[in-house]
């Protein structure tokens, strides 16, 4: 008796393992290639994370000294877009290094509260506000960490390192970003295999590793009175969340 159950229970396992079968694979060779290329769209996110300096003291026109305190801070993420074109270079069965430049269109929108003066209405904060445009060139190296390939779709994990170099700023803005910086990044995905191409959507966060701000830029303002906003700012560290379309 007990055989007959235990002789049931197993054919019941093995029914429903393979329940799951398998179909006609598209593109079954795709993966042997030694390397492959590919273009990417996708839509990012761009936001920055800064550390304030605190309380400054500064010189009035009439030659008195003042306690101000000022905060700066990204208020919200900005959406962009980003295009660009792939290599794939296949290591084993496993792993892939992937090359990916990319150029990534965006903002930043930045506010400065002036803690000490009040605005004409009580309780009012003071607030300076500055709207970054971002041009980024990025250039990513990335491990790509594949699972097993079933029916058509490979889902897969990334890490590496994305150096990028920003191609705008202006001058006069209160805050002004260093024209490269590094990024750590980290993502996943899945290969889906269609019957002339593949598919590949992926979700990457990317985080600035340096100090993205760029110190020398309150000499040359202008404007001696922006100073007080652009000293606020002690580092600041570049985020970014990039939803990606691979065809290859």
């Amino acid at each position: 008796m007990h055989r007959k159950i235990i002789t049931i229970i197993t054919l019941l396992l093995a029914t429903t393992c393979f329940s799951q079968k398998r179909t006609i694979q598209h593109k079954p060779y795709i993966d042997l290639r030694p390397m492959h290329f590919g273009i990417l769209v996708g839509m990012n996110l761009q936001d920055v994370e800064f550390e304030n300096i605190g309380p400054q003291t500064i010189t009035l026109e009439d030659g008195t000294t003042q306690q101000q305190t000022i905060v700066c801070d990204a208020d919200r993420w900005n959406t962009g877009f980003s295009v660009g074109v792939l290599a794939n270079l296949r290591l084993n069965e496993y792993l892939n290094l992937r090359f990916s430049p990319t150029m990534h269109f965006g903002a930043k929108h930045l506010t400065f509260h002036n803690l000490t003066n009040m605005g004409q209405q009580e309780g009012l904060l003071h607030e300076e506000r500055q709207d970054m445009k971002n041009t980024y060139v990025a250039f990513p190296l990335d491990l790509k960490f594949c699972a097993e390939r079933w029916n058509n779709y490979r889902p897969y994990m990334t890490a590496g390192i994305n150096p990028m170099i920003n191609l705008t700023g202006k001058s006069q803005d209160f805050v002004q970003l260093k024209r490269s910086d590094l990024f750590l990044e980290v993502g996943l995905g899945c290969d889906f295999y269609l019957p002339f191409f593949k598919l590949i959507p992926e979700l990457k966060f990317c985080y600035s590793l340096s100090d993205a701000i760029d110190h020398k830029h309150a000499e040359e303002l202008k404007d001696a009175n922006k100073r007080i906003y652009t000293n606020a700012v002690t580092s600041g560290h570049s985020k970014m969340i990039v939803l990606t379309f691979y065809f290859e």
